[in-house]
């Protein structure tokens, strides 16, 4: 008998384990080459693990939940063909015989006869209207199922839809162990969309805060002693009497005068009369936050993080992009951005510069030959994931284009592969997109380096000119690198850095994207 051992798959260079979320397929079962046998999910991706052969499952080795090593042996499947085949006949079940149904017997002459019940002797109940359960009819339970856990994808899902964490709490999951599964939260927007389902409107919180007295124009704040304060009976003010509302905590009363001047907006402009609350509110991080943090941790204690930082007139790179930008679209079927743009330069300059596109094991220094750029994109739910454009320096401008987009996407969307956070040795994260003109970003391991640039910006620049220098109105834009300053020292970083910012000044304006077509 023939067996096959089921591993748990490489998932990239910094993923060491990855927790497993559902088994698709239980032990006896046949399972066919690349079926789905089970989900797991790690800090960057959830994925489907395929089976590698096609057998019967014979033994599997962990449970829903189990974190699991890189490389270990999750199930074993026998793969001998006369021993399993889905066509091997099923073993004959002799069939079920459902018996007559009998008629109830007459009662017997010595038995009493049974009267119905009398409203003297017997009330029925009114039953309280219930709405049952369907999957599109259902009331939110009153308090939350505890703390479950939630995929990305369905994080996504609830963020895109506007589901708060308290709501998402309540829905009532049929995945492992209540947990809400895509089917489930896709089914309760729907239902919530149809008006199926009752608006949750989370429970006020009270809180006692000192009352206000409130006096005729031209008082004064005062504090009033605690031992001079009497409750007030329930009474109709006059009209030159003050009102007073008793307060349960130990503080002086605050008197507010009734032409305390209040800001247009409704707020206060006395900053004396300002009450805090002094309310907090404690989340728990997710499970991929948790891990990103360790991985942000462990990078910083492993390398020794320098920055280098610089800036670029990209001025034609902005009015190129201005002039192809709408052809581009219409003729290739997706949009131009500046990220493909700098991301061809890059892969030009790292050509000359190997050490940045690198890696460290132990003693040894690792020089990669593939180019494979890394692009930091935000996910909805506010996390982060380095999509990775393999052989970046073997595409052209619209073949990157294709790759940013159609990555990005896949992304957003939680439709990433393991295979497309992979084998990355450079990485770029734009950091303008959200409006910083630079950053100091953390080297993701095991890279050496990964650079940042920021906002595009209009600024008066002195530029030389056979006439002499002159000054103009500039697109400029800050470039920050940080590295690894075990094997690139910083003449090495900043080097690389200004041949970066000069290939993004020496960009084309007239160049012809689709010659290479």
């Amino acid at each position: 008998m023939a067996i096959a051992e089921l591993v748990m798959p490489k998932l990239g260079e910094s993923i060491m384990e990855a927790t497993i979320l559902k088994w698709h397929k239980q032990v006896g079962d046949f399972v066919k080459h690349d079926e789905t046998v089970l989900d797991i999910a790690t800090d960057k991706v959830d994925s489907e693990v395929p089976s590698t052969e096609q057998g019967i499952l014979l033994e599997i080795l962990f449970n829903v939940n189990d974190v699991v090593p890189i490389g270990t042996v999750i199930a074993r499947i026998q793969t001998s063909v006369e021993e399993a085949t889905p066509s091997a006949p099923a073993p004959l079940v002799e069939p079920v015989v459902v018996p007559e149904p009998v008629a109830a017997p007459a009662p017997q002459s010595n038995q009493a006869p049974v009267e119905p019940p009398t409203a003297a002797t017997f009330v029925a109940p009114v039953p309280e209207p219930q709405v049952p359960y369907t999957p599109s009819a259902y009331e939110l339970p009153d308090k939350p199922i505890g703390n479950r856990f939630y995929s990305p994808l369905v994080l996504n899902i609830a963020n895109s839809e506007s589901i708060s964490l308290s709501e998402l709490e309540r829905i009532p999951g049929t995945g492992n162990e209540g947990r809400v599964s895509k089917k489930d939260i896709l089914q309760y927007v729907a239902d919530k969309k149809a008006g199926k389902i009752p608006v949750y409107q989370p429970a006020p919180v009270h809180q006692e805060t000192p009352s206000l007295s409130y006096q005729q124009p031209g008082a004064i704040l005062a504090a009033a002693p605690i031992e001079n304060m009497a409750p007030v009976a329930a009474q109709t003010p006059s009209p030159t009497a003050s009102v007073a509302v008793p307060i349960s905590v130990v503080a002086p009363v605050l008197t507010v005068p009734l032409s305390a001047p209040v800001a247009s907006s409704g707020k206060l402009s006395n900053p004396a009369s300002v009450i805090l609350s002094g309310a907090t509110e404690i989340q728990e991080m997710d499970r991929m936050r948790k891990l990103i943090a360790k991985h942000m941790v462990d990078s910083k204690h492993i390398s020794p993080h320098v920055t280098s930082f610089t800036e670029a007139d990209v001025t034609n790179m902005v009015n190129w992009r201005t002039k192809v930008k709408d052809e581009f679209e219409k003729r290739e079927g997706t949009k131009l951005t500046f990220t493909p743009m700098f991301v061809e330069c890059i892969a030009e300059v790292i050509k000359k510069f190997p050490l940045v596109n690198c890696s460290i094991d132990g003693d040894n220094v690792i020089i990669r030959k593939d180019i494979n750029i890394g692009m930091a994109t935000a996910l909805p739910s506010g996390n982060l994931i380095v999509p990775v454009i393999k052989g970046a320096d073997q595409l052209n401008i619209v073949g990157l284009s294709k790759a940013v987009n159609g990555l990005a996407d896949a992304a957003r969307s939680s439709r990433l592969k393991p295979e497309d956070t992979q084998g990355g040795t450079f990485t770029l994260t734009n950091v303008g997109s959200f409006g910083s003109l630079m950053g100091t970003p953390i080297i993701p391991q095991p890279q050496v380096a990964i650079l940042a640039v920021g906002a595009i910006k209009k600024r008066p620049m002195v530029m030389e000119t056979p006439e002499g220098d002159i000054i103009a109105i500039r697109h400029m834009m800050y470039l920050s690198m940080s590295y690894d300053h075990r094997i690139v020292d910083g003449s090495i970083g900043a080097s690389f850095l200004t041949a970066v910012a000069k290939a993004f000044e020496s960009w084309d304006p007239n160049k012809q994207w689709f010659q290479y077509l």
